[in-house]
């Protein structure tokens, strides 16, 4: 055999300065043709740079091998041992892969992505985009009967303005309101875009749109939040600018937007707003118009209107489009009234109805004129029976009172939270009416629920005692009850029967705390802000009686109450049950299970949190037979009544209301009534009474309520397990001072106190001049120096002849 072949000697491996260079053509070391030495490499002589001789000689699997190896880490701190110099080499390789990759990201791509981008996208033209626009849209009752249609003006023909027929008066009224910079711009606002996009990362609010890529969006109908649909919108808006001149891309523009009162285009809006053409329009209508573009959905909005026109009109001054002088001499135009502007197929009551369901919604992402150019078909919550006995309950109430009192009514579905009745007002043709349901007041003695709610959850209950007499004074303040009603010492059980604000000041004042208060209406379904602004935020000890800053709307109330109607179980409002496509594809349906489930209110546990409601219920069942406003048959129901009171502008001390309420419940429907002119006047019935909430409100609850249960079974409250003390039997008696004898005021009657074991079997009347009850009042004194404070609620008492 032939003897092995003799081994290789085996060798350590080599140390950085013997490393045989790996892409070198040179010897085994750095003296070769590539070597540190030699002519091509590390000293800069040779074929390639002394960066790219050490980045090759240094790659990531050699510098790995090397690592591992352990010979590198001659000062034990787990790094290679490099010199300055390739320390230095290899930062900026690293810098110079770092810039190489930005360049590629943010500009070599995008400017890549963009050119595709422009050759591929078409920008459509006015007439493609107006045929998309304008379809008629379909209302239907919950049971699936039509409401209504509502038909965009002119029936849905557009007409199409050429340049020359847009006065530069609306052009410049446009360019304040949208885009300043329109005449000089690409078809982008680099700094609008930075300000959009800062805007979103803080939280703030404000687009970055330029009116062409405004077009671009209404042409393609793409609203989504997305940086595709953005970038998309910024390509086609570049491209029409480089297409088309600024006086066809502002005509087209002009003759696309939404205005508003179902109006697409300048012609169709002056005619909507203001029975003209748009050649007509003034410098102040033009403004309006231009205002309207941003909320078109809250055109019949006074308060909007004038936000918008003076904002537009102080922009064309600042542009230098309008003298300072006209301006200042402009008032905020006058519109013509609602169903001239356009066909009207849902009138009176329902139109606000209409109104509600649009607003809604648009906050759900489907605006007005998106749900408009998709002709949607909408299906509302409202139950025809039920709006039919809202609607007659009100108008048989106020049939012969003043004209002068203004009154609302809004039904909720505690299963729900679906509204099924809503009376906004009469929405009388030619009448510039205002949707009550949804404005905010003071609620009067009706929020003192809530206090309770606090109490409740604190683990106190209905039997703890207070000092319920009048007047006392808490903080410099002084809080009085009604004439004649007064209960001592008295449990809150008792308190809240007699409405004794001094009780309810006193537990809000001493134990409770405001913030506990408004965290207790929040649980409920309170919402922290109402549609006109107002909030909680500075909410004072007057919120125990439902006074002060603290203001609410029918329809918040309504929802609140239900969630003690559901057993401690909040749901959210709304109106619309379903959203369908033309042909009837569905787009979202909230009458499901998984829609209507709702979340416990008062406590993380659903057991506690109905016991805290079903303890507020046992509180309010008796306040209704203590009102004579009980439902028919002795059904099962609770609620309480709550007044504000008029507040003399000379700050005398005046015993007049404002305002009253009635708010209650049974399990199947809790509703909200409320009755006053909308400004702070005294408010008095046909007889020239004052109008507590027990009154003329107490009656249209009634009323209601007993139309609506008509064939309905009685649902009976569960009992409830009292939370703390459980109160002592009250005297059902009110502790009155028996009034002068008078030909025209009643006398005082005692109320039965309603127990389950023991309910009226009466069918309650009612005489609309007659306002009995169990209301309060909350009264300054001026008989110190002590401060008045403006605004507390009253809940009227059984009146006196002093208190007539």
């Amino acid at each position: 055999m032939a003897p092995p072949p003799p081994q290789a000697e085996q060798r350590e491996p080599e140390l950085l300065t013997h490393h045989v260079h790996n892409g070198t053509t040179g010897g085994p070391a750095y003296g070769g043709a590539g070597g540190v030495d030699g002519h091509g490499g590390y000293d800069g002589h040779g074929d390639h740079d002394g960066y790219d001789e050490y980045d090759d000689r240094w790659s990531d699997e050699q510098e790995h091998r090397f690592h591992e190896s352990g010979l590198d880490d001659e000062d034990g701190d787990g790094k290679p041992v490099l010199t300055p110099e390739e320390r230095k080499r290899r930062r900026w390789k690293r810098i110079r892969r770092a810039a190489y990759a930005f360049v590629a990201i943010f500009f070599v791509l995008p400017a890549l992505a963009f050119t595709i981008t422009y050759f591929l996208v078409d920008v459509p033209s006015p007439k493609e985009v107006a045929a998309e626009q304008s379809k008629v849209v379909t209302f239907f009752f919950a049971n699936g009967k039509e409401m209504g249609k509502e038909i965009p003006p002119g029936g849905g023909n557009r007409i199409l303005l050429e340049q020359d027929e847009i006065p530069d008066v609306v052009k410049h009224a446009v360019y304040a309101a949208e885009d300043a910079t329109f005449e000089t711009n690409a078809g982008f606002d680099v700094t609008g875009i930075m300000r959009a996009v800062w805007n979103q990362l803080t939280g703030g609010v404000g687009g970055g749109s330029t009116i062409s890529q405004q077009y671009i969006k209404i042409a393609t109908q793409n609203d989504e939040y997305s940086y595709t649909r953005k970038f998309t919108e910024l390509v086609k808006s570049f491209k029409m600018n480089n297409e088309q001149s600024k006086a066809q891309i502002i005509t087209a523009y002009l003759n696309t937007i939404y205005f508003g009162r179902g109006a697409y285009g300048i012609e169709t809006a002056a005619n909507a707003y203001f029975g003209k053409s748009a050649k007509d329009l003034t410098a102040s209508e033009a403004a309006l118009l231009a205002g309207m573009i941003q909320q078109p959905g809250r055109s019949e909005n006074e308060q909007v209107r004038q936000q918008r026109w003076s904002y537009v009109m102080d922009q064309m001054v600042q542009n230098k489009w309008l003298p300072a002088a006209e301006r200042d001499a402009a008032q905020v135009p006058k519109l013509i009234p609602l169903e001239k502007a356009k066909p009207q197929t849902i009138t009176g009551p329902n139109a606000y109805i209409q109104r509600r369901v649009m607003a809604e919604l648009a906050a759900k992402g489907y605006p007005e004129e998106k749900v408009q150019s998709g002709g949607y078909r909408i299906h509302t919550t409202i139950d025809p029976k039920a709006q039919r006995a809202a609607v007659q309950a009100v108008n048989e109430v106020m049939k012969d009172q003043p004209k002068n009192l203004r009154k609302a009514l809004v039904a909720v579905d505690p299963n729900t939270g679906a509204v099924r009745a809503y009376y906004g007002g009469p929405n009388k043709p030619g009448v510039d009416e205002v949707d009550w349901g949804a404005i905010q007041r003071n609620p009067g003695s009706s929020y003192k629920p809530f206090d309770l709610v606090a109490f409740l959850q604190r683990g106190k209950g209905i039997g703890e005692v207070y000092n319920g007499s009048s007047p006392r004074e808490f903080g410099g303040a002084v809080v009085r009850n009604s004439e004649g009603v007064d209960c001592g010492e008295c449990t809150v059980a008792e308190a809240m029967e007699k409405s004794i604000n001094t009780v309810f000041y006193d537990m809000v004042f001493n134990d409770l705390g405001v913030q506990a208060v408004v965290d207790a209406a929040l649980d409920a379904g309170i919402p922290e802000q109402g549609p006109q602004g107002a909030t909680m935020a500075n909410a004072d000890p007057n919120i125990s009686i439902g006074g002060g800053t603290v203001e609410v709307s029918p329809t918040s109330m309504a929802n609140a109450y239900a969630t003690f109607a559901a057993d401690g179980i909040r749901h959210e409002t709304h109106f619309v049950a379903k959203l369908e496509t033309a042909d009837g594809e569905v787009i979202f349906d909230e009458t499901g299970a998984a829609a209507n489930k709702g979340e416990p209110a008062f406590s993380d546990d659903p057991e506690k949190s109905k016991q805290i409601a079903g303890n507020v219920t046992e509180s309010l069942e008796p306040v209704l037979s203590y009102s004579d406003l009980e439902c028919t048959d002795g059904r099962d129901c609770a609620g309480k009544t709550g007044t504000h009171q008029y507040v003399d502008p000379d700050g005398k001390d005046v015993n007049e209301n404002a305002q009253a309420w009635m708010v209650g419940y049974s399990k199947q429907i809790s509703a909200a009534a409320w009755v006053g002119t909308g400004k702070n006047e005294p408010i008095r019935d046909a007889s020239g009474r004052r109008i507590y909430g027990s009154g003329l409100p107490g009656a249209i609850w009634q009323n209601f309520m007993n139309r609506y249960h008509e064939g309905l079974p009685k649902l009976e409250f569960p009992e409830v397990e009292l939370i703390g003390k459980s109160p002592v039997t009250q005297d059902p008696t009110p502790t009155y001072s028996p009034p002068p004898t008078s030909s025209s005021e009643p006398t005082t009657e005692s109320k039965p106190t309603k127990t389950k074991e023991n309910k009226p079997t009466h069918t309650p009347t009612w005489t609309p001049s007659v306002p009995t009850g169990s209301e309060t009042s909350t009264e300054p004194t001026e008989t110190t120096d002590r401060p008045i404070v403006p605004g507390w609620g009253r809940d009227p008492g059984e009146p006196t002849e002093e208190d007539q």
